[in-house]
């Protein structure tokens, strides 16, 4: 389809409540002022094609088979609210009790239970940046819910519940599904408990540009299964009830399901969920390639042998594609033997690695077929395992500035703070969103892996002055700021 022009609306594309409706990506539209159920009086049948697993086409057991898998998850964001107060007046009187009581907003979507001792699966959306996370079973019971780890670059996020003998879903092969194959949406659109609704996959490894993370990786599947605000986090399901995908955007003009919904395929969530689960994040690896999808045109430009394939416009310094011997202008058209036809595949697939794994990549050079084998390496440039960084502690999403950003303040590089969490390093020092870190420590910055380095150095200097401090230079509202951080 065109890169449809309707909104993409996240699918938590969450529900909010204190007066706030339903939050779309981008806009907010007032949710319906009420639900309607109504029975169907007339049967719908469908014909006997068999599926993949040579099932005819009944989704009975594939509902049964997840409802009790996916659940509902509600989020708590407490209200700050600023009060200019008066110090004689406090001296005096004693401290003031505002008027203004803060609301708590909350907001909810849905989660997938992957293992019987209560880890569950859910988009990042879904539980960013909230103070409490709860989660219901389909059974009714709650439980308050731990957030073990997140990927933005993904979308996904692990929590943990403290229960046993949950239900749990089996894990499907989502290279398995193809075009035309019947699968199941399930999860708690509107607040409503559990829901299942069917469709058929409409396309594979959709790009659909709605993630804003550094590295971000989307390899969509897409459906034509209705999926609602609130359905966010919930299952796409196969029709013998495996989990293959977690539905994650609409594709809406309204911001409700008009036609189009996408979920990230197992193949990425598998890898995700297992890091997040051992390391507390993600172990990626990365050729350290630029790559294009090749149109008709550029391939005309460029007068390339073929359509299909992720096409190399640049090489990183340092990085396991330039260690191997991959050049500008080679077309990657396979990774371990299997086909990439466009840089949505390429990433699907090297997501499936880890740095240190050895990689046998199939390009295309002057029109010739050649294979080389790749050590990928991580952010860092490295293969060593990465920890729970020093990022993390900072309590903060930093995303590397735009064009137009450098343009505007005549800078070359930089780091745009695109969140700051409740705990953490900014938070405590007051560093806002929207500050823009050119230096660190007097050294230019411009990517989340070069702050790391700097902070890394400032922990082992010891002995000097700038013990365990990051200096931090910028610019906020237009004027240049600075903050000093205590490392400790």
């Amino acid at each position: 389809m065109k890169q449809v022009g309707n909104i993409l609306t996240i699918a938590a594309v969450s529900l909010l409540s204190a007066g706030l409706g339903v939050f779309a990506y981008a806009k907010f539209f007032d949710t319906p002022k009420e639900v309607k159920i109504s029975d169907q009086s007339t049967k719908v049948h469908y014909t006997s094609i068999p599926n993949s697993g040579g099932y005819p086409e009944n989704f009975v057991v594939a509902a049964e088979a997840s409802v009790n898998a996916v659940v509902h998850v509600t989020t708590v964001y407490e209200s700050k609210i600023t009060m200019q107060t008066d110090p004689l007046f406090d001296f005096f009187f004693g401290e003031r009790r505002g008027s203004i009581q803060p609301q708590p907003k909350t907001a909810s979507g849905s989660g997938v239970i992957i293992s019987s001792d209560g880890y569950i699966v859910t988009n990042n959306h879904v539980i960013d940046k909230s103070d409490k996370i709860k989660v219901t079973l389909n059974d009714k019971r709650s439980f308050d819910a731990k957030l073990i780890g997140t990927d933005p670059s993904t979308d996904l996020a692990l929590l943990k519940i403290d229960e046993e003998n949950l239900p749990t879903i089996n894990i499907g092969n989502s290279d398995e599904l193809h075009v035309g194959e019947w699968v199941l949406a399930v999860g708690n659109p509107f607040n409503l408990t559990s829901t299942v609704t069917a469709g058929i996959v409409s396309a594979k490894a959709r790009n659909i540009n709605i993630l804003s993370a550094d590295m971000k990786i989307e390899s969509f599947i897409q459906t034509d299964a209705a999926i609602n605000p609130g359905n966010s986090g919930g299952a796409l399901v196969n029709t013998k009830g495996e989990l293959v995908g977690i539905n994650t955007a609409i594709a809406s003009q309204t911001g409700s399901y008009s036609g189009y919904a996408f979920a990230i395929p197992v193949s990425i969530m598998s890898k995700v969920v297992s890091d997040l689960k051992q390391y507390g994040t993600v172990q990626r690896a990365l050729l350290g390639v630029m790559i294009n999808d090749i149109t008709a045109e550029f391939a005309k430009e460029k007068e390339l042998s073929t359509l299909e394939g992720a096409y190399v416009a640049g090489i990183n310094e340092n990085s396991a594609a330039k260690e191997a011997g991959i050049e500008v202008g080679d077309i990657i058209t396979e990774v371990n033997g299997t086909a990439v036809k466009s840089v949505s595949e390429l990433q699907e697939q090297i997501s499936r690695f880890s740095p240190g794994n050895n990689v046998e990549i199939t390009l295309i050079r002057d029109k010739k077929t050649k294979t080389v084998n790749v050590v990928l390496k991580n952010q860092m440039g490295n293969t060593d395992i990465v920890k729970e960084t020093n990022i993390s502690m900072l309590g903060a999403t930093l995303e590397p500035i735009d064009k137009e950003t450098k343009s505007r303040y005549g800078i070359n590089s930089g780091l745009v703070v695109t969140s700051v969490d409740k705990k953490g390093k900014f938070a405590e020092n007051n560093i806002p969103e929207g500050f823009i870190i050119v230096k660190a420590n007097n050294q230019n910055v411009g990517s989340v892996a070069e702050l790391e380095t700097i902070i890394k150095e400032t922990k082992k200097s010891v002995g000097k002055f700038s013990d365990n401090a990051l200096f931090l230079s910028g610019i906020y509202k237009n004027k240049v700021v600075y903050f000093a951080i205590d490392l400790n």
